[in-house]
């Protein structure tokens, strides 16, 4: 019989027979009954003595008496889904589906299809990972940008250059779990199955994003790589295809999964009529933080204990007065801030750690909402629902121009942020590459400046030790999800204005993060598959 036993105790380097020793004291189980163990979820506890508390489960000799089973759940074994049977192959005369974007949205779709048989084709405008590596090692040593192929775009979609956080609110933990368990087929540890906020770091990516794209060319399907979508062609309202450098790429069925910095894949299904819509979304500035002092405050006097990763926070600040909300969003432990850029005279904000998470600082966005009625002016007269891209435009221009017009952040001491006021240098600890002093709040919208000028003290109040002085502030992050939705029907998945075109992932408005976004895709090519079982 098996069971299922929670709060199962264990120091951070615990053992297997650290596990059974635990769940023997836990439940009063003898030593004969107890069979297999398995640790099925763990979770950091740092309340006091840091250390892990498991969910286990185990098989027992026979069935548990009364008294002992009631600490316990009786559970049956659950498999993992696996590849879909819906079709035995593409038929004849059909053409393949095609996915525009190979980020986790559209990799993962592709796997779907490909493992279904429908021998998918995605179309991606930047490069392939180990090559999109190189020509980001070269923008941030010398500011040369390649606009199709850059830190926003390419193989592994923005998410390759982050801190690889595989955390979601999503509640299908079945379709998590088969998630998970293809990435460390492809190469992710093991704990990422177990972990309560597993992540990768983008060094781990790197190596895992080949292996998923060479297991789907080997079901059949097909990545196109420098392929930049154009035009959309459809007919009497139904999706035919779509225009890769000016040559038609035919298709009977479509996934959009491009990521959330699409700005010219938005224009183009405007054009053709494709329904969207504008979208709230967020903007602010990044800070970085002493690692050290971010660990002092979560772990305390066993800061530094052997075993315990680089610590994380979130924190979050209600609406007060005439000042929004605020809250802290991709967070980097031990991590580095990036300057980004997809267009010539712009440039935004990133963070990014790797599977160590050993740098010494700490990173994270501190956002504010923005909605339709803030960028209501913004110059876009001939689609308006793309407003939300020129608001962004707009401070990433005033950025790139703080920074000196050659892709460096402009950063400022948080001391001189908060008081209005250009900053002459900046710590001497600070990560990015590419950054200058600069007067970043010059760069915000004053209603954005102006929450966060209020929010951020109060918010970081209780770092102990942590001087403003410390804290370098890097202007702007303003790519924190997409401000335009492609509107889908809730029930077919499909586009609600174009037949057998699915909108999936972030840029399409309905996911955020590399799981939700990869659940998204997924989701899209089951919709796709059940359209093309029905058609």
């Amino acid at each position: 019989m098996n069971y299922r036993v929670q709060e199962i105790k264990v120091p951070l380097s615990y053992t297997e027979e650290d596990v059974r020793q635990a769940v023997l004291a836990r439940t009063g189980l003898l030593k004969e009954q107890l069979l297999q163990c398995t640790v099925i979820r763990r979770s950091l506890d740092a309340r006091r003595e840091p250390r892990y508390n498991l969910i286990v489960e185990f098989t027992a000799a026979a069935p548990l008496p009364a008294n002992i089973s009631g600490l316990m759940t009786a559970v049956h074994s659950e498999e993992i889904p696996g590849p879909g049977t819906l079709h035995s192959g593409l038929r004849p005369g059909r053409l393949s589906p095609l996915i525009v974007g190979a980020g986790p949205a559209g990799l993962m779709a592709a796997l779907v299809l490909a493992e279904n048989g429908l021998k998918p084709v995605i179309v991606e405008q930047g490069d392939r990972a180990e090559t999109r590596a190189k020509t980001i090692h070269r923008f941030l040593k010398t500011g040369d940008l390649d606009p199709a192929s850059n830190i926003l775009f390419g193989e592994g979609g923005a998410g390759l250059y982050s801190d690889g956080k595989l955390t979601s609110r999503h509640k299908d933990r079945r379709t998590i779990r088969r998630f998970f368990t293809v990435l460390a087929e492809c190469g992710a540890p093991e704990s990422i199955l177990i972990d309560a906020e597993p992540h990768l770091g983008s060094d781990r990516l790197h190596a895992i994003i080949p292996r998923l794209r060479d297991r789907i060319i080997s079901l059949g399907g097909t990545i196109r790589f420098n392929a930049a979508v154009s035009g959309i062609l459809i007919e009497q309202g139904i999706f035919k295809g779509v225009v890769v450098n000016g040559k038609p790429v035919p298709a009977d069925y479509g996934i959009i999964a491009a990521g959330h910095s699409a700005r010219e894949l938005y224009r183009v299904l405007a054009e053709s009529g494709t329904a969207l819509e504008q979208k709230p979304f967020a903007v602010g500035v990044r800070l970085e933080i002493p690692q050290r002092i971010v660990n002092r405050h979560t772990f305390g006097r066993y800061a530094g204990t052997p075993g315990l990763e680089a610590a994380s926070f979130r924190l979050t600040r209600k609406a007060h007065g005439s000042t929004r909300s605020c809250y802290t969003f991709c967070m980097c432990p031990g991590g580095e801030v990036l300057p980004c850029a997809s267009t010539q005279g712009m440039v935004t904000s990133n963070g990014m750690s790797l599977s160590a998470r050993a740098g010494i600082n700490a990173n994270a966005a501190f956002l504010v909402p923005v909605s339709p009625g803030d960028f209501s002016a913004a110059p876009e007269s001939r689609h308006p629902v793309l407003q939300g891209c020129r608001f962004q435009e707009q401070i990433e221009s005033a950025a790139f121009s703080a920074g000196g017009g050659d892709f460096s952040l402009p950063a400022s001491r948080l001391t001189d942020f908060l008081n209005s006021s250009g900053s002459s240098s900046i710590s001497p600890e600070h990560s990015c590459r590419r950054s200058k002093p600069a007067d970043v709040g010059g760069i915000l919208p004053s209603v954005v400046y102006e929450t966060l000028i209020s929010a951020i003290p109060p918010m970081i109040r209780n770092f102990r030790g942590l001087d403003a002085d410390q804290v370098t502030v890097y202007a702007a992050e303003t790519r924190s999800s997409s401000p335009v939705r492609i509107l889908r029907d809730s029930s077919t998945g499909m586009s609600v204005s174009t037949e057998n075109l699915f909108p999936a992932g972030e840029g399409a408005g309905y996911a955020g993060g590399i799981v939700s976004s990869a659940l998204d895709g997924m989701a899209a090519a089951a919709a796709l598959m059940k359209k093309y079982q029905s058609d």
